[in-house]
Formats: C-alpha cells, sequence, structure tokens
C-alpha cells in the first residue's frame, strides 16, 4: 500500500477505464478530493476521456459535485447508476444522448460488486420484472446510444428471472475515515457503510486499482481489529484529505456516525405545509412493531411525523443504506439516519428487501395510471433514475405511496379541519400511461401485494379493477378537485370516508395513541416453513407468511 496525493490517484485512471464510486446522495461517504482531481486533470490535459462511471445510488450536491464533476464533453462514455437526480448536468447529457445512460435497480449494483467479487455470474433476480428495467421494456436504458444489453430475461425452474450482467472494473475508488500504514480503513466518523468491503473485494479479483480516500492516517497496529471495514490487503493506495467532510452539507454529526443518540425532541420537525399533510396520513399505516422502509422525498417526513408524535421508539424504520431503527434522516442530508440500533453494509440491507423482509414501505410517486403503475424515473424532460425503488416496491408486503395531488405550483389553506386548493398544481400525476412503468400495479396485485396512494386531498388504493378513491379531504369536492385533474375517472369505493381532520390542523394530532391502540400486528414468531414451501419460496413462488 502507497500513500499518494488526489492528483496522483487522478493520473492512475487511463483512456476507457470503468470507475466504481462510492458514496450516497448529499457527500455520504464519496470520495470527492479524488473526483475533484480527477476533473482538475481532465480540464488541464484532455485525459482521461471516454470512461464508464458506475456508482450505486446517485452522488452529487445537485450542483457541480460529486458525479457531475464528470460533465465535461468527452470526458464520459457512460453511466451506470441508480439514480441521476444528485447529479443534473449528467441528465442532461443523457436527454442529449451524449452519452449512454443506464439506471439500474440501487441493490442491483449493490449487490452486483460482491457478486463480482465471487466471481459469479452477475445478480439473478425477480427484481425490475415487468418494469421499464425488463428488456422487454427499455432494459434500463435512459438514452438512444445505450445499445449494450446490461440485463436478460432467463427461465428457471418454469419460473422468469432477470440476470444482470456483471461489469468490467478498472479503478475502484472508496472512502474511509482512518488508515494505517498497512492500508486498514475503518470507517467510525462516515454517515453510511456503502458496500467498501465488496467493492474492494470486486476491485481486487478483477486487477483493479484500489484508491481508498480517508481522513486521517494512523500509525501500523493501532487501529481496533474489529472496526476495520477494508482489510489492507484490498487497498492499492491511501488518499489522505484532511478536510474531508461527512457530507457536503455537514462537517461533522456525531448522531450520523452512531457515536451518539439525540432526544426525540432534537430531531427537525417538518413545517406545516401540504407535504407534512401527506406524511401524516402516510404514517397513519403504520402499525406497532411493523418493519418499515422509508424511501426518498416526501416519504422520508414520515420519520420526523413520528418523532413528533412521540411513537418513533415503538416502530422500526429502515433505509436501503443500511440503516435499522432510528429516524431515517430527511432534506440534504438524507441517506443517514440517528438514534439507529444497527447498520449493515448496503447488499445486506437489500438482500433482506428482497426476500420479502418489509411489512411496509413508504415511497414517493411521479405519475400513476388507472392500472396502479407508477413511474418514478423518468417524465418530461427530467430524468431521475430509480435507486432502490424497484427492489423496495416490488418485494413489500405493502406500499404507501404518497405525493401531492398536482406539481408545480400547488396551494393550499386549512381552516377548522377543511381543506381548501388555493391553486392548482401546474402539472398533473395522474395520467392515462405513465412515461416508464417502475411499479407494476397489474403484477403486484397477481402477487396479492397491497398498495395505497396518499395525497393531501384523497387517498386511494388498487382494487381489481385500477385504481379506487376511498378517502377524500373535508371541504374537498370530487369532481372539482380530483376528478377534473386526473387523465382517467377512478372507481369510487362504496365505503368512501372522510379523511381524519386532525390531518388538517398544525398541533400534533396524538397519532402514538391511536397506533398504540391497533396492537402489535407484525412482529409475532414467524412460523416455520415445511418442506414443500420452502423450496416454493426459494423458488420465488410462495409468499411469506
Amino acid at each position: 500500500m502507497k500513500v499518494i496525493s488526489a492528483s496522483e490517484a487522478a493520473s492512475l485512471i487511463q483512456p476507457g477505464d470503468s470507475i466504481l464510486v462510492s458514496g450516497s446522495g448529499g457527500g455520504h461517504c464519496v470520495p470527492e478530493a479524488v473526483l475533484e482531481a480527477i476533473e482538475a486533470r481532465f480540464l488541464e490535459t484532455g485525459a482521461p476521456r471516454d470512461l464508464c462511471l458506475i456508482h450505486a445510488v446517485g452522488i452529487g450536491d445537485r450542483k457541480l459535485k460529486g458525479a457531475a464533476r464528470f460533465r465535461h464533453p468527452g470526458m464520459l462514455r457512460r453511466s451506470i447508476t441508480g439514480a441521476l437526480v444528485d447529479s443534473p448536468p449528467l441528465i442532461e447529457l443523457a436527454q442529449k444522448d451524449l452519452i449512454e445512460s443506464y439506471t439500474l435497480p440501487q441493490g442491483v449494483i449493490a449487490q452486483m460488486t460482491r457478486e463480482i467479487a465471487a466471481g459469479r455470474p452477475g445478480v439473478i433476480t425477480k427484481t425490475g420484472l415487468h418494469t421499464f428495467v425488463d428488456p422487454r421494456q427499455r432494459g434500463a436504458r435512459q438514452s438512444a446510444s445505450a445499445r449494450e444489453d446490461l440485463v436478460e430475461l432467463l427461465e428457471i425452474g418454469g419460473e422468469e428471472w432477470l440476470r444482470f450482467k456483471p461489469f468490467p472494473l478498472d479503478v475502484v475508488l472508496l472512502r474511509g475515515t482512518t488508515a494505517d500504514e498497512d492500508g486498514n480503513v475503518t470507517m467510525e466518523q462516515e454517515a453510511v457503510p456503502g458496500e467498501m468491503l465488496s467493492s474492494a473485494q470486486a476491485g481486487r479479483r478483477l486487477g483493479a486499482v484500489v484508491v481508498v480516500q480517508v481522513k486521517r492516517l494512523a500509525r501500523r497496529g493501532t487501529l481496533p481489529q474489529r472496526a476495520v471495514k477494508i482489510p489492507g490487503i484490498l487497498v492499492d493506495h491511501i488518499v489522505v484529505d484532511e478536510n474531508q467532510r461527512q457530507t457536503y452539507w455537514s462537517d461533522y454529526n456525531p448522531s450520523y456516525s452512531g457515536e451518539m443518540r439525540i432526544p426525540l425532541e432534537g430531531m427537525r420537525r417538518l413545517p406545516f405545509t401540504e407535504r407534512k399533510i401527506v406524511a401524516r396520513r402516510a404514517a397513519m399505516e403504520i402499525r406497532p412493531g411493523a418493519i418499515c422502509n422509508l424511501g426518498a422525498g416526501i416519504s422520508t417526513g414520515v420519520s420526523a411525523v413520528a418523532a413528533e408524535e412521540g411513537f418513533l421508539d415503538e416502530i422500526v424504520l429502515t433505509n436501503e443504506q443500511g440503516f435499522v431503527g432510528g429516524a431515517p434522516l430527511t432534506g440534504p442530508d438524507s441517506g443517514a439516519a440517528q438514534n439507529y440500533d444497527a447498520v449493515v453494509d448496503q447488499p445486506y440491507q437489500f438482500d433482506f428487501y428482497d426476500g420479502g423482509g418489509l411489512d411496509i414501505a413508504f415511497l414517493s410517486f411521479a405519475e400513476v395510471d388507472g392500472e396502479g403503475h407508477v413511474n418514478v424515473s423518468r417524465f418530461g424532460d427530467t430524468i431521475v433514475g430509480i435507486g432502490g425503488f424497484v427492489n423496495i416496491s416490488q418485494n413489500a408486503r405493502k406500499v404507501v405511496f404518497s405525493g401531492t395531488f398536482t406539481a408545480g405550483g400547488l396551494q393550499i389553506a386549512t381552516t377548522d379541519g377543511q381543506l381548501r386548493i388555493l391553486q392548482e398544481g401546474r402539472s398533473r400525476k395522474f395520467v392515462r400511461a405513465v412515461e416508464q412503468i417502475c411499479y407494476n400495479g397489474r403484477f403486484a396485485r397477481e402477487q396479492g401485494r397491497e398498495a395505497v396512494f396518499v395525497t393531501e386531498r384523497a387517498v386511494f388504493r388498487v382494487g381489481a379493477g385500477g385504481l379506487e378513491l376511498c378517502e377524500v379531504a373535508p371541504g374537498i369536492d370530487i369532481e372539482r378537485d380530483i376528478v377534473a385533474h386526473m387523465d382517467f375517472r377512478p372507481a369510487i369505493a362504496a365505503d368512501l370516508r372522510t379523511m381524519d381532520a386532525r390531518l388538517f390542523a398544525a398541533e400534533p394530532m396524538g397519532l402514538k395513541r391511536d397506533i398504540a391502540a391497533l396492537g402489535s400486528q407484525a412482529r409475532q414468531p414467524r412460523r416455520r416453513l415445511g418442506q414443500t414451501e420452502a423450496v416454493q419460496r426459494v423458488a420465488g413462488v410462495a409468499e411469506p407468511a
């Protein structure tokens, strides 16, 4: 192992290389100093060019950091990621077909590092079937020049599966907190664990150069052995950046790294807006002891509601970055969590999700059609990607999709438990046909999975005939405020209800009492499977009990 500068690390990259970069969202575990040096080298010398950039989930400050450092003409040939939303310049390159753009499920990319490390033939999974990831639809492509088939359809034991093909690696760029003189790396101040070990192992197997950026260097033999996340035998070079921040927005917060817990009162409360109304109504779907996932966007507000209402410690919230328990963060540092009970590497969290471990998933939506199909990846001029959406939505027992009824300029008012629409949003979300299918409502119904759509003015469920209106906010007229702003007419439930008036007042709702009254339904002992059912479960044809 050799300690080198960030610019020396940048010089290791050759034209046409495939580069795997660690990190998540707004700077969590992103080796930013090395990425900055790569950009500086390109601007100075015009090299390296025609690169393939791979990262499991979006990385960037939604401006010019992270993956956006590869935005310069000729620098990037291909992008493989779960999401582009954190690097808008790469969205523009994909829109203009200046790069080969693929958005694969976040869990697949995370798990792929482990499969490459073990020399296996890729990730074989049902995740992505009947979505735009399926090769019978778009095969995860987001630009016309993305012609290579990265995923193929297989039949195993009479069942359909997808095989995501392994990708080559030439350089692996990772991040930790401390490295010793032998290259052993710890992550004590990092907010998320990512897939550091699997990535380093994958690089080692393929003969890639493995570079790890850290904040400090320690003497040989002084790191706690069990704290080492990346063994030195897997590391070629260390880059020390003494100014390394925990995220782009936070220099260092010990509650992010699990070094302390904070009082629930110290967690950020949501302002009383339409987004809080949605998060509150979504939270009403929680049952005591349920194992839940909180996706990005408006759904992260569920944790803030649970903290404010005082029942956060009575449920189990998780997110795809690997956290179990506590409160996943909202805002620019989302992806991390506070007051969590445990954290596992990202590939293992997705193993749990893919295996049906989630009782309820809380996710956002951008477009919904009459079948209950959902699009979050691409709409209009925006290519967002899917992150962990497909892994989570396709395998959870119940999905609560959250969002405002319309987008862009929506204004509301609440008075005496009544909701009024002051100004409608410019864009419709309930459309005749979604642009890309990220959640297949028909396929979910066939599997017996439940879906609920929560907005500030209405709640829908997916029934046998498609989307069905089941709740309406007080003060809202169905024809004027709902149907008139949809491209299709939903079915109306025979037992149509009025949304709880407490949702539309600023003071706390008392949800702790309501949820406790429901009794624990999810954390009952799991029954032992019989041999036949166990075989069916392995084959993916039996649902968890």
